[in-house]
């Protein structure tokens, strides 16, 4: 009997039943809807009226948008802003909740809260609490007598970002510190033992045991951190409607505008193949970079 006509056994044929579910959702919406995108690019579509072929003009075009790469560079500077901050606190509250000591649970929850909050309405949130007629923060200010009158964090270019920025930090820092709590609980607690025998301080077991053995959880959180980093859209959608005199707006943002603004569906979607290959090409990078064979 033949490879291709020897029976498939049903034990394997069960495995293949069990992930039919998530072939399928996977297939329908990412699979599709990305060759439907990338077919998209090629063609003028507007969002009423038929398409028309256009082969690379709408590459050529996004070469040539000041807007795009404006809203890229942006996107960049917010991420390279917000990744470290939230990774570095995330590793401080992973660290302050790692050992099994009295309410370390009801730490770990009110940590971790804030990111079962919706994006959405954690930005409606925070854009009240800032808001310079109601918000708490300007009042607080106003009644330690730091400022004399009331700041409009979220219309003034240099408070903007810095104000989206905090509000981030609250929403997401949990999520990745719950990545982090998982990798350093993976560690064999016997080479803390050995540790402490030989004379090594809490500094020392972290630089020595906790970092090194945390390289693909640290590429994990910073992956998904990068990622979410660029995708960021709901925040500066909310809170600064990409103002004050567009200089919030992100690659995202720009993307919708484009594509439901401006009716522009097949630039809209060139510029999304474009920001996936960023991603790709970024999540290979810090991929390579944080191996564990790389000296």
């Amino acid at each position: 009997m033949t490879l291709l006509t020897r029976p498939v056994p049903a034990r394997q044929l069960a495995g293949y039943w069990f992930i039919l579910p998530c072939l399928t959702v996977t297939t329908l919406f990412f699979i599709v809807p990305l060759f439907m995108t990338i077919w998209m690019s090629f063609n003028h579509w507007p969002l009423l009226g038929h398409p028309e072929f256009s082969g690379l003009s709408n590459y050529v075009d996004l070469l040539q948008d000041s807007s795009f790469w404006a809203s890229l560079w942006f996107t960049v500077k917010y991420t390279l802003v917000v990744t470290p901050a939230i990774f570095i606190l995330a590793f401080a509250l992973a660290l302050l909740v790692h050992r099994s000591v009295g309410f370390v649970g009801f730490f770990r929850t009110a940590y971790f809260l804030p990111v079962v909050i919706g994006m959405t309405a954690a930005s409606l949130l925070w854009t009240w609490m800032f808001n310079d007629q109601v918000g708490i923060f300007s009042a607080i200010l106003m009644d330690l007598h730091l400022i004399d009158e009331p700041i409009q964090w979220l219309a003034e270019t240099n408070s903007a970002l810095g104000s989206i920025v905090v509000m981030v930090l609250w929403k997401a820092t949990g999520f990745t510190m719950v990545i982090l709590l998982v990798g350093m609980q993976a560690i064999p607690e016997d080479l803390y033992e050995a540790a402490n025998l030989d004379g090594a301080g809490r500094v020392q077991q972290i630089r020595y045991i906790t970092i090194p053995m945390m390289r693909r959880t640290f590429a994990l959180a910073l992956i998904m951190s990068v990622i979410g980093s660029f995708l960021a859209f709901e925040q500066f959608y909310v809170m600064t409607r990409g103002g004050p005199f567009n200089s919030t707006i992100t690659v995202v943002h720009w993307i919708y505008r484009a594509s439901f603004t401006y009716f522009k569906l097949g630039y809209g979607a060139a510029m999304s193949v474009v920001l996936l290959l960023i991603l790709v090409a970024l999540s290979v990078l810090q991929m390579y970079l944080l191996r564990e064979d790389n000296d």
